[in-house]
């Protein structure tokens, strides 16, 4: 089967192109969708892409998180269908009750950009079942608004439910409690996190390694994960 994934474009989605190629090099079919749209043409797995949806006005997402093809990503996302958010898309899926807690200015008052470390510390969900928990892997990062905060309850529930889907190794760029980095809902079928995978699905234009200058990949496998984990459901 060919599985398809929408990709959400939002007025200031800056990384719609990029989720869109990142899709198609997993061997999907990328499906561009539009935020005023209640049509969500019948994709198997939805992105909710990077970028400075409204200009960010209120906060971050917040505004996005309205839009009309919203609904359609509730509804979609209670009925098991894969969802990532990428930066602004983890905003809007936090602003929208689909992920818990929020997002604020980084501690710093900066804007960021930097390839992360991250631990994996969920791989049971749609689109994390390609690595192992505990594994470490390097993303570019790239948000002025990627401060997670929670209530001390939230943070408790969150860990015990085990929701946390990656931290922040190193460095704690923006100061999100608990080195939160990205979640998962209980499903495990949504997931939101401020890096970036699809700025490291190529050779050449990803995060250094050991290896060689800018040949990380490790961003390619949230696709392929969500193309497998799509494929199983199906079969």
């Amino acid at each position: 089967m060919t599985v398809r994934v929408g990709v959400i474009t939002f007025p200031g989605s800056l990384d719609d192109g990029d989720a869109r190629r990142a899709v198609r090099l997993a061997g999907a079919e990328p499906v561009a969708l539009w935020h005023g749209s209640h049509d969500l043409e019948g994709v198997d797995a939805l992105v909710l892409p990077g970028g400075f949806s409204y200009g960010d006005y209120l906060r971050a997402g917040a505004i996005a998180a309205l839009a009309p093809i919203m609904s359609e990503v509730k509804d979609a996302a209670a009925k098991g269908m894969p969802i990532l958010g990428i930066c602004n898309g983890f905003q809007m899926l936090v602003e929208a009750h689909l992920l818990p807690g929020g997002l604020i200015r980084n501690a710093h008052q900066q804007f960021i950009r930097r390839d992360q470390r991250l631990v994996v510390e969920n791989a049971d969900t749609a689109w994390t079942n390609e690595f192992r928990r505990g594994q470490e892997i390097v993303i570019p990062l790239k948000n002025a608004d990627g401060g997670y905060i929670a209530s001390d309850e939230t943070l408790a529930r969150i860990q015990g439910e085990n929701l946390v889907a990656f931290r922040y190794a190193g460095v704690n760029p923006n100061g999100s409690l608990d080195d939160i980095a990205g979640l998962t809902n209980e499903r495990g079928n949504v997931v939101g996190l401020m890096p970036h995978p699809e700025h490291a699905i190529e050779p050449g234009f990803g995060p250094d390694t050991a290896a060689a200058m800018r040949s990380g990949v490790d961003g390619l496998r949230f696709f392929t994960a969500a193309v497998s984990a799509v494929v199983h459901s199906a079969a």
